[in-house]
């Protein structure tokens, strides 16, 4: 998977090799890479606003559809980009205190503000891999202090062909190309995911990019969070995730990426944006 860039880059020193897309150093980079060949004119209306700088990953505000202004907000990434470390396989995180601070981006890309959590919600490598930080602010505060709205999550699966933008707040970098399709599971060492979204070639991202959300140009929606990709055509190892399909074929897709759906998630919460894993069409992973 996007293995943290902090062990990346002591990989990349050791054997002066490129890295597959990552969680990012605790380390601000000194100067970010220079934006990808993302010319097509549809990206160009996805910006950096509401996306967050971890201090290894990248990430985003996000609001459920339901969510009203005086709610709690969430953050979004990868469940790899705990600060805790990498839930085991069948490992859920639920209500965990959390004091995790985010540097919250504007539309440019520069750096406006940082958010703090209260706890991490939610999060897990099990089926998906994803985490969900509480914070300390509210919805209509972040706008009132830093004139930003958070990314919406879409609650319909996304189709193959979409144009999308992976955008890292890391990074401060973007991503275009398409959902190629889905893999029915994706496995990686312990781990197994279902459904993920797999990206065409031209989604080429590097380390730092964990956690980051996946846009669909046509909405604005993020229909994913970006978690890893096919290093050197490994077969299920770590960080070369393997296609399993339902009658147990398996394929390899070297230097290819992907992400995990979201639109699951807005089932499991209800009210003041509280998780309830009881809720009626909640599929997330219990604890």
């Amino acid at each position: 998977m996007n293995k943290p860039l902090l062990a990346a880059l002591a990989t990349l020193a050791v054997t002066g090799v490129g890295v597959a897309p990552a969680a990012a150093s605790s380390a601000a980079p000194a100067a970010p890479a220079a934006p990808a060949s993302s010319a097509a004119p549809a990206a160009r209306a996805v910006s950096f606003a509401g996306t967050v700088a971890l201090s290894n990953c990248s990430g985003s505000v996000v609001r459920l559809p339901a969510s009203e202004d005086d709610d709690p907000a969430l953050v979004m990434s990868n469940g790899h980009c705990l600060e805790t470390g990498f839930p085991a396989a069948g490992e859920v995180v639920v209500d965990q205190p959390s004091s995790r601070s985010f540097g919250l981006l504007n539309a440019s890309g520069t750096r406006v503000g940082t958010l703090r959590a209260s706890k991490i919600a939610y999060a897990t490598m099990t089926d998906t891999d994803v985490s969900l930080y509480q914070l300390t602010s509210t919805y209509a505060q972040i706008r009132g202090s830093y004139g930003i709205s958070p990314l919406t999550l879409n609650d319909t699966r996304p189709t193959a062909g979409t144009a999308i933008t992976v955008v890292s707040g890391y990074w401060k970098r973007t991503y275009a190309c398409n959902v190629d399709g889905f893999a029915y599971r994706l496995k990686e060492g312990e781990w197994t995911w279902k459904d993920s979204v797999r990206y065409t070639s031209a989604c080429q991202t590097i380390g730092g990019t964990s956690g980051s959300p996946v846009v669909d140009n046509a909405t604005g929606k993020v229909v994913a969070v970006n978690n890893t990709g096919n290093e050197d055509g490994g077969r299920c190892t770590d960080n070369n995730p393997c296609e399993v399909a339902e009658d147990g074929t398996v394929t390899v897709r070297e230097g290819i990426n992907y992400g995990q759906q979201t639109y699951q998630i807005p089932a499991c919460f209800g009210l003041d944006n509280k998780l309830d894993l009881s809720r009626s069409g909640c599929v997330l992973p219990k604890p």
